[in-house]
């Protein structure tokens, strides 16, 4: 049984990877229902969480049958993040995930995410400081470092651990290298094998099938996985991931169950944030739902044209329609 502290994960916890804009509580309930163990949130700025940023606010928003969840947070200044943990911990998460590993310029460019890669003195004097303010479990989701000269993650996983953190997820890329490339898991694997590490170590970065998941699981002995861009429109990941884990055959999805869980997820958005903004933010996510239907160019323009939910609704209709005597499906 894979445990953060007390907090008991499954004996191989599949997590939904947070993801800004995209895994917000519509989206991981949905992934909760299809299999995923572990999910966490958005990540949300310590300086937003004090200045009671609204937005911020709620991101934190979940529901019970939600947990085991995680609220992720970052900043690079020790007084705004000591303030910011009273207020997550107010949320009552199970834990508190730090994000030491976020590339993108308007995080890591002001020293935040894995900008913090270049100061690992400051990286471990904040994380320390946290975990002896939290009441609550402290995890760290980094990566490997800063860039191709200076991957130090072995050490830092390590280092983290003695500071008691208590779990550590890993996305196999540097900082410099955004998300460009080829993820290298090796290092992952060399950190979950130091002797000297003690606690479970999670791995992240191009998980886009079962399979992966699978074969990661043998080749690099890791504690769990975290699953980010590949369940954008296929929730179904977790659950076929699962299965092909207990030797059971992958399932098909149909265009028909597309059709169902995409008019879910969008009825969720509605209600959670609604129509006008859930219309907007839903079109990103159209494409994932339907990627591979034959002949599907005469709806994906409606449907990121289209301004009221009955609209849209409509098009799902339609779609559903078209292919219901086609066999355009694909395996998960």
């Amino acid at each position: 049984m894979v445990k953060i502290k007390d907090i008991e994960l499954g004996e191989f916890p599949l997590f939904l990877s947070p993801m800004d804009d995209v895994t917000d509580k519509p989206f991981r309930q949905l992934c909760k229902r299809h299999g995923a163990d572990v999910l966490i949130s958005e990540f949300i700025a310590s300086e937003a969480l004090i200045r009671d940023a609204e937005k911020s606010f709620r991101k934190m928003l979940f529901d019970g049958f939600e947990r085991p969840i995680g609220i992720q947070v970052f900043g690079n200044d020790e007084e705004s993040m000591l303030r910011c943990i009273d207020v997550v911990v107010d949320a009552k998460p199970d834990f508190i995930d730090i994000n030491w590993g976020c590339p993108v310029r308007k995080v890591a460019g002001k020293g935040s995410g894995s900008g913090m890669l270049k100061d690992i003195p400051k990286l471990l004097k904040i994380t320390a400081a946290l975990v002896k303010h939290s009441p609550l479990p402290v995890t760290v989701k980094t990566r490997l470092g800063y860039d191709e000269s200076d991957k130090p993650i072995v050490t830092l996983a390590e280092q983290l651990q003695d500071v008691g953190v208590a779990a550590i997820s890993i996305h196999g890329r540097t900082k410099s290298q955004m998300y460009r490339g080829e993820a290298d898991w090796t290092l992952i694997g060399e950190t979950k094998a130091n002797p000297r590490l003690h606690i479970p170590v999670f791995g992240n970065g191009d998980i886009a099938t079962p399979q992966q998941a699978v074969e990661a699981r043998r080749r690099y002995g890791v504690d769990g996985i975290l699953i980010g861009r590949a369940a954008i429109g296929n929730p179904w990941i977790f659950e076929q991931t699962k299965s092909l884990m207990r030797g059971d055959e992958t399932a098909v999805i149909t265009v028909a169950e597309r059709v169902e869980v995409c008019r879910e997820h969008l009825l969720a958005e509605v209600d959670f944030k609604g129509e006008r903004q859930a219309i907007f933010e839903m079109r990103k996510h159209y494409g994932a739902y339907f990627r591979g239907l034959f002949d599907f160019k005469r709806f994906r323009i409606p449907l990121v044209t289209v301004t009221t939910l009955e609209e849209v609704l409509a098009v799902l209709d339609s779609i559903a329609k078209h292919y219901e005597s086609e066999t355009h499906s694909r395996p998960l």
